[in-house]
Parts: structure tokens; sequence; C-alpha cells
């Protein structure tokens, strides 16, 4: 089994990079948010990997953290999902926040990944939620103001406007839980948050 790779970046695809290692240039295929963070050919890599066999080939993927390999390893497990749809999954949130996605049964998240539709949605919570981590073994726990359809859409909303994962987490955590906010104001009461920073 190869669990890992590290080697000479050679390229960067839409959907693989090309890592030299020896005398072998390897493809390894990964979701979005790996490959925006290799950088320019030439520099060295280190990726956690899952070696998959099928009828038809085999293929390498390739994760920047090992949680989000395991989160990978756990979604192709799941019926109807391949790893087309599982790199597609982790291509629009890490596992920390898949793994809240689930365990809220937010299938509208869920859906935001090209390719799950509420069927696919319905079934990744119905065969996950009693089978997660930790989440504050995955570095933290993610905000209870995160959960929800309405505040999964403020978090869209604040990432839409270039924020980071942690930073419009950080904001939601920030909202009140009191009060009977709209999703305006809890846009705008968020964006303040960041001016008084």
């Amino acid at each position: 089994m190869i669990t890992s790779i590290h080697g000479t970046l050679e390229a960067v695809k839409a959907d693989h990079a090309i890592i030299r290692v020896g005398g072998f240039g390897l493809q390894v295929f990964a979701p979005a948010s790996t490959l925006s963070r290799l950088k320019e050919a030439g520099t060295e890599v280190s990726l956690h990997t899952h070696f998959h066999m099928r009828e038809d080939g085999i293929a390498l993927f390739g994760f920047t953290t090992e949680a989000d390999r395991n989160a990978f390893e756990q979604l192709i497990g799941v019926s109807g999902v391949g790893p087309k749809v599982a790199l597609a999954l982790l291509s629009v949130m890490d596992a920390a926040t898949l793994y809240q996605a689930i365990a809220d049964e937010d299938q509208q998240r869920l859906g935001l990944a090209p390719g799950v539709g509420k069927r696919l949605a319905a079934r990744l919570v119905l065969e996950l939620k009693g089978k997660l981590p930790s989440l504050t073994g995955l570095g933290g726990v993610v905000p209870a103001a995160a959960t929800g359809s309405v505040q999964a859409e403020v978090l869209e909303a604040l990432i839409g406007l270039g924020f980071t994962q942690a930073e419009a987490q950080a904001a939601l955590a920030r909202i009140p839980k009191d009060q009977a906010l709209t999703l305006e104001q809890q846009v705008t009461f968020a964006l303040r948050t960041f001016s008084q920073q």
C-alpha cells in the first residue's frame, strides 16, 4: 500500500499533479484544495496518498493532510460514491467541515459539491453519521454558529467575498445565538467583526 509520496513537482493540471519520484513521473489525482496549495514546478512536495485499484485500472490520489485522505477513504466506502465525487466534496470543504456537515445533517452544504444531489447527500448522512472521528482531533471544533442552513449560507457568502474558511468560521462564532437574525443581518454582523479587528 502506498500511503505517502515525496518527490519533485513537475506539473499541476486541472485534476491531478505529476510528481517525479526517482526515475518515474507519477500522476496523482487530488482535490482542488490540495492542487491549489502546490507551488511551482521543481519544488519538493509531500502528500498523503490513497492507492486505488479498480477493474479498469489503478490510480493514486493525494492529499495535503492525513485527515483529508481518511475522509476520502470513508467517502468512497459509501454506496454510489466514487473517487470523482469524493474529490469534488473535498474540493469544496476540508475533512473537518465535511464531518461537521454530516453530523449536522446539512444536506444543503453537502450538495454544494458537483455531482452530489439530494439523494446522495441524504445517503452520506445516513451511512457516515455514526462513523465520524472526533472533530476536536481534527484541529478544533467547528463553531456551533456554523450549523444549520442559514449559517451555511452565511459561511458561503463570506468565503465568496474572499475570506478564508477559518476567518469565516471565526466571524460566525461571534454572531449572537440568542437573536433571530436574517441571513443579511448575519452577514452584515460578520463583516463588522472584521472591521473591528
